[in-house]
C-alpha cells in the first residue's frame, strides 16, 4: 500500500465525523434563526382553551364569563407589528377622540371641552369613528351590549356612573371589560364629584348671609319609608319645625323656587338616599353655595371631610339622638356668632358645581390623552358593589 493511500484511509473516519458535526451545526442555527416555538403543555385538569378575539368582543352580557377568556385580548401590552402600525396611525391624529357610545339617560350635552380649559379633545357620537377612537364612553345605566367589532389595540373603554351602588343595577359580565372608571369615588381613575371647592378669587365680593325666614328645610323628590333619611326625618320633626317641599311631600317646586327656598333657610337637610363611601351629591354643595348650613346624613364624617372643611357642615352622627341634634340647631338659631362660624370657609373657597356628563366626558378625554399606558379593571363589580 502506498503512503498516500494509507494516509487517506487513516483520515477517512475523521472526515466523516467532521461532516456530521457541520451538518448538525447547520440544522441547529437554522432552528435558532427561525420563529419556531416548541409547544407548551399544561397538565392541569379542567383547563378551557382561550376564546378568539372576536368571540370575546361579541360576548353577551348574560353569558357566564370564561375565566380563561379575557374580554380584551387585543389590548396586549406586547403588540404585534400590525397593532403597532395601527396605533402609530392613530397617534398622528391631532385630537384625542372619545366616542360617546350612548347619551347618559338619553340626554345630549355640549361636546365642546374648551369651557373646561381642555383642548385637543374631540367628543363624538359618530360610531363610524369607532376604529379611530382612543376611548369609548359607556354610561352604566345604558349598557345593554358592546360593540360587535374587535376592539382596536390602543383603545380604552370607560365605565361611567355617578349613581350609588344601591341605585345601580348590577350587570353580569362586565369584569375584565373596562380599562378606566369615571365615578364619584375618590379611588376611581377619574374621580368626578357633584361639586368641589376652589380658591376664592380676591375680586369676589365677601360673603353676605341671605335673609332667613325659615329654620330647617328639606326638599325631597323620592320618598321611601325604608330609607334611613326618611326614618331620621320622622324622628327629628318631633323636636323641631321643618319646612318641607318637593314631590315627596306632594309639593313640586320650580328650579327658581328651589334656590330661593334653600337660601331662606338657616339649615338644610342634605340627606342622601344611600350611605356609601364618597357618595356626596349636589344636596351638600347646593346648600353650601346658597348660604344655608347643610345638615348631612350619608357617609361618615371623616369621609365628608375628605371633600369639604370640617366646620362647613353638621353631621347627624355627631349626636346620639335626633332630639340632641334638634337641640343643637335651636341653640345655633339663638347664637348668631356660633352660627356664622359655619361660613368661615367662604373666606378662602367657593363652590364649583360639576356639569353632569359633559364635564365628565371632557375630563375623561383629557385623562386618556395623558395616560396612554396599558391598564384594565379586573374586578369592577367587586370594587363597586363590594
Amino acid at each position: 500500500m502506498s503512503p498516500s493511500t494509507c494516509c487517506l484511509t487513516t483520515l477517512q473516519p475523521y472526515v466523516l465525523r467532521s461532516l456530521v458535526v457541520v451538518c448538525f451545526l447547520l440544522v441547529f442555527f437554522a432552528y435558532i434563526k427561525s420563529d419556531f416555538k416548541l409547544p407548551s403543555f399544561n397538565f392541569s385538569q379542567n383547563v378551557r382553551p382561550p376564546c378568539p378575539t372576536v368571540q370575546c368582543a361579541n360576548r353577551t352580557l348574560t353569558q357566564d364569563s370564561n375565566k380563561n377568556c379575557s374580554s380584551e385580548p387585543h389590548i396586549n401590552p406586547h403588540p404585534n407589528d400590525t397593532q403597532k402600525t395601527q396605533a402609530a396611525a392613530v397617534d398622528t391624529e391631532p385630537d384625542t377622540i372619545l366616542l360617546i357610545w350612548m347619551w347618559p339617560f338619553n340626554r345630549t350635552f355640549d361636546i365642546s371641552c374648551s369651557q373646561y380649559n381642555i383642548h385637543n379633545c374631540k367628543l363624538t357620537d359618530d360610531k363610524r369613528l369607532y376604529s379611530k377612537a382612543h376611548g369609548v364612553f359607556f354610561h352604566h345605566w345604558g349598557i345593554n351590549g358592546f360593540p360587535q367589532e374587535p376592539r382596536p389595540y390602543f383603545q380604552k373603554w370607560v365605565w361611567f356612573n355617578v349613581e350609588s351602588p344601591a341605585n345601580s343595577r348590577k350587570i353580569p359580565g362586565i369584569d375584565n371589560v373596562f380599562n378606566v372608571t369615571c365615578n364619584y369615588r375618590l379611588d376611581s381613575n377619574i374621580p368626578m364629584r357633584n361639586g368641589y371647592l376652589v380658591p376664592r378669587p380676591s375680586e369676589v365680593e365677601s360673603f353676605r348671609l341671605p335673609a332667613k325666614d325659615k329654620l330647617v328645610c328639606w326638599i325631597v323628590s323620592h320618598w321611601n319609608p325604608g330609607f334611613k333619611r326618611v326614618q331620621f326625618y320622622n324622628e327629628l320633626k318631633k323636636h323641631i319645625n321643618i319646612s318641607t317641599y318637593g314631590n315627596g311631600f306632594g309639593n313640586r317646586i320650580s328650579k327658581e323656587d328651589y334656590s330661593k327656598i334653600i337660601s331662606s333657610c338657616k339649615f338644610y337637610l342634605s340627606f342622601e338616599n344611600s350611605v356609601c363611601k364618597d357618595y356626596i351629591t349636589e344636596k351638600l354643595y347646593n346648600a353650601m353655595n346658597l348660604g344655608s348650613v347643610p345638615v348631612v346624613l350619608g357617609t361618615s364624617r371623616p369621609n365628608y371631610e375628605d371633600h369639604v372643611p370640617a366646620e362647613s357642615f353638621i353631621h347627624v352622627d355627631d349626636y346620639s339622638t335626633p332630639k340632641e341634634l334638634a337641640d343643637r340647631l335651636l341653640y345655633l338659631d339663638q347664637n348668631i356668632t356660633e352660627y356664622m362660624r359655619y361660613f368661615n370657609w367662604r373666606n378662602r373657597f367657593k363652590v364649583q358645581r360639576s356639569q353632569f356628563a359633559g364635564e365628565h366626558a371632557c375630563r375623561t378625554c383629557s385623562y386618556l390623552r395623558k395616560n396612554r399606558q396599558y391598564q384594565t379593571i379586573n374586578d369592577l363589580n367587586k370594587w363597586y358593589y363590594g
